[in-house]
């Protein structure tokens, strides 16, 4: 099997972990023009939400939840968009990525040419962050 960048690293500061998967907030350039992106990552490599079981799917899906609620409680963004492509990286993970009307490339995808220059947002203190997402996985049904 060819390399994979999220079996290879984190993908990023890691915020929280268990056994089965890890949140990760985005660094670098994506991070920097939309403050408190995050992916959650499957741990073990496995290329799609159907590999997994039943059990597995729904551990995954609450913790996706979770990382939104606390995007959400964190950021006050307009959107939240959800994206599990793995084009590039064969390895199930979720994006989950803040988005207001005024960001760069709001309507389209963060993926897209960017329409207009990125105003400028402060990023979620990791502890603040943490503790969001900490108070949402706990309270998931």
């Amino acid at each position: 099997m060819d390399a994979c960048e999220l079996c290879d690293s984190a993908g990023g500061e890691v915020l929280w972990q268990d056994a089965a998967c890890r949140v990760v907030r985005v660094g670098g350039a994506e991070g920097a023009a939309f403050p408190g992106f995050c992916r959650v990552v499957w741990q073990r490599h496995a290329a799609e939400l159907s590999d997994l079981s039943a059990a597995e799917r729904r551990h995954l899906l609450d913790v996706v939840h979770a990382v939104e609620c606390a995007v959400r409680a964190t950021m006050r963004p307009d959107k939240v968009n959800l994206a599990s492509l793995g084009n590039v990286v064969p390895h199930l993970h979720w994006h989950v990525i803040p988005r207001w009307r005024d960001d760069s490339h709001f309507p389209a995808p963060i993926w897209a040419t960017p329409r207009r220059p990125a105003p400028a947002r402060a990023q979620p203190a990791t502890a603040v962050l943490r503790a969001a997402f900490g108070a949402a996985l706990k309270g998931r049904s």
